[in-house]
């Protein structure tokens, strides 16, 4: 019996003992396995959070030189505007080929003209006229007139040159030099004292006072160009420039007087009539002609 019993109780030990021992290498089988896909886990997270943070990286630079790209862009748009602001401005001011110059080399150099025509015109009684006007409205009505001559000058590709008070100054031929000025000149001339006479009508009909226009042109060699550092302004001198103010002094209201240079260059596109030697002021005689109409 007790030799059975003994046998039983080695088989069952034996068995515990095989059991506990395939318990055992099972769970550090199980173990080894554990640790083995924490570790693959752990290298996937690793490298998943490393791929995060490369396309957050990627994200947020790539933001970065958007929010650049967008600044750069907008400062040099705002740049190109206001270059192109200051370009019109200056163009406004002086003639393209001067203002290159002056971008280019930071000066213009005057420069002659063997040959320009050069316009003044000026409002009869101007004086007593605007005495009798509001400041507002003597403003408003010159600065109506003196826009119809920029636009009507422009159309015949002639320089305004200034304007001083009520009087207008531009010339043709200048600053760059062409054969048409005379002829394009008195065109402009003739369309200014139209104007002036159709708007002096509305006037009169609304019970205003006109405004009269004399207008004197002469041709000659002329020196134009700017001077001084600052407000530049477009200007030309000589004996010509002297000879056309007295053309327009020398005249009468609503007619273009012009002098015998300008005559001999347009007397076979419009009707002149001779008005002889004219005196006039520090040039002695000189012979003046009333443009009529184109022939």
């Amino acid at each position: 019996f007790i030799t059975y019993r003994d046998s039983i109780e080695n088989t069952e030990n034996t068995k515990k003992t095989v059991t506990l021992q395939m318990n055992y290498d099972f769970g550090k089988k199980q173990d080894s396995l554990n640790a083995a896909q924490a570790k693959k886990d752990l290298i996937a997270s690793n490298e998943k959070n490393k791929q995060r943070l490369l396309r957050n990286g990627f994200i947020g630079g790539f933001a970065v030189m958007l929010l650049f790209a967008g600044i750069f862009f907008r400062q040099r748009n705002k740049i190109k505007k206001g270059k192109k602001k200051s370009d019109e401005l200056l163009l406004n001011i002086l003639p393209s080929e001067v203002a290159e110059e002056l971008k280019d080399t930071g000066t213009s150099k005057a420069k002659n003209f063997d040959e320009a025509s050069v316009m003044f015109t000026d409002f009869k009684d101007f004086t007593s006229i605007s005495e009798k006007m509001a400041p507002e409205e003597l403003v408003r009505e010159i600065d109506t007139c003196f826009s119809a001559f920029d636009h009507i000058i422009h159309k015949y590709g002639i320089e305004k040159i200034k304007t001083i008070g009520d009087a207008y100054m531009c010339a043709g031929g200048l600053p760059v030099a062409n054969n048409s000025h005379a002829k394009d000149l008195v065109k402009a001339a003739l369309e200014i004292r139209d104007f002036m006479t159709n708007h002096n009508k509305e006037k009169v009909a609304k019970g205003k006072l006109p405004f009269e226009i004399r207008i004197g042109i002469n041709t000659g060699p002329v020196i134009a160009g700017i001077v001084g550092v600052r407000k530049f302004a477009y200007d030309i001198w000589g004996d010509t420039v002297n000879i056309a103010s007295r053309m327009e002094s020398s005249g009468e209201a609503g007619k273009v007087n012009i002098s015998g240079s300008t005559y001999e260059l347009v007397k076979d596109k419009f009707n002149c009539t001779h008005r002889g030697k004219i005196q006039a002021k520090n040039k002695g005689e000189v012979d003046m002609y009333f443009v009529e109409e184109r022939i």
